[in-house]
């Protein structure tokens, strides 16, 4: 779960829940670590995909009618501050 909250910028407590309620919807299901007993792997079950897929498509599609289809000087101001943000967080890349 440390992983999960980490990436999500969430407290652990409240990934934890997250992926409780993932689970009981069977968007997602728990493995145990083959490697390491002490860690429990998390999976998108084939539905949460779908769900994935979906929003990360309305996403893309909310942010590229907000941006528009032209190539203004503060679109590629956006551009350069979004790499630079993501190379101080080589965990988002």
């Amino acid at each position: 779960m440390g992983e999960i909250a980490t990436h999500t910028a969430l407290p652990a407590p409240t990934a934890t829940r997250v992926v409780d309620r993932l689970v009981a919807s069977q968007l997602a299901y728990r493995r145990n670590d083959p490697v390491d007993r002490r860690r429990v792997l998390v999976h998108l079950a084939q539905d949460g995909r779908a769900v994935v897929e979906r929003v990360c498509g309305r996403v893309e599609r909310k942010v590229g009618a907000a941006l528009g289809s032209a190539h203004t000087p503060e679109r590629a101001q956006l551009a350069e501050l979004l790499e630079i943000l993501a190379a101080r967080r080589p965990d988002l890349g």
